[in-house]
């Protein structure tokens, strides 16, 4: 019987708790773990506009995470776990980071570098290869993304609402 708590499902279930917790600070909704051999080594959630650093993407934070709890920043054997497709930014930390696997959810479709807007990880100078496989729990990763911009955009209609008719 396959072990369920080392399951691609399980971790990007853990991955999407970290992005509510994003999301509940304002932060659009990114959640990222780092695994090795069933064992969660980092964790993260969008920071950007909280921490004031435009590095702060879930995958940054949870690589940091991971390499600062093993005291290497190589986390060859490792599986990276995020909720949305990563960025050109996140793609050269998870090459860098000798992150051994990729496991995404929803596609980006104007940032995505792995399979949407560019195919960063097919580039033949790449000196790492990464295994990368999308679409887990997909529904539920695009939801809470969908989610937080819907009410980002019925706050904003509130708002000017508000302000029109003030004087």
């Amino acid at each position: 019987m396959p072990d369920i708590h080392n399951t691609d499902e399980y971790w990007m279930a853990r991955a999407l708790t970290l992005a509510a917790r994003g999301a509940s600070v304002g932060e659009v909704p990114v959640g990222a773990v780092v695994v090795r051999d069933g064992k969660e080594l980092g964790t993260g959630f969008n920071v950007p506009i909280t921490g004031c650093d435009p590095t702060a993407h879930a995958e940054i934070c949870a690589l940091r995470d991971a390499a600062a709890r093993e005291g290497n920043y190589r986390l060859t054997g490792a599986t990276l776990y995020v909720t949305l497709e990563p960025c050109t930014m996140c793609v050269g930390a998870i090459v860098h980071s000798r992150i051994s696997r990729l496991v995404y959810g929803a596609l980006e479709p104007k940032a995505g570098a792995v399979e949407s807007a560019r195919r960063t990880l097919d580039e033949p100078q790449l000196n790492w290869q990464v295994e990368t496989t999308g679409g887990i729990l997909q529904n539920e990763c695009s939801q809470i993304i969908s989610d937080f911009f819907s009410r980002r955009r019925a706050e904003i209609r509130q708002r000017r609402k508000q302000n029109s008719g003030k004087e």
